[in-house]
């Protein structure tokens, strides 16, 4: 699921500092879930970020020393190779 934008967020904070409603009518009126008004507040109370928070994992290669090297060499070797063919 993507994040939402930086602008519904500054909404949504303005909408909460204003008091112009509870979490679930902020909630209902920017059609986004309860639970996300409530940890965003509750994230933006602690951290004092609005932003989302970075998604995906560790992209780093997990093939290390010698395999790595081993990797290199073939690729160099035979550059249109397909995996199958491998």
């Amino acid at each position: 699921m993507a994040a939402y934008s930086l602008d519904l967020r500054k909404k949504i904070l303005s909408a909460w500092e204003n008091k112009e409603n509870t979490q679930r009518g902020i909630a209902k009126r920017f059609k986004v879930s309860l639970s996300f008004v409530r940890d965003f507040l509750r994230r933006y109370r602690e951290t004092n970020e609005i932003a989302a928070k970075p998604q995906g994992g560790d992209r780093r290669s997990k093939i290390k020393g010698k395999d790595e090297e081993l990797v290199k060499t073939i690729v160099e070797a035979q550059n249109d190779i397909y995996l199958r063919e491998g």
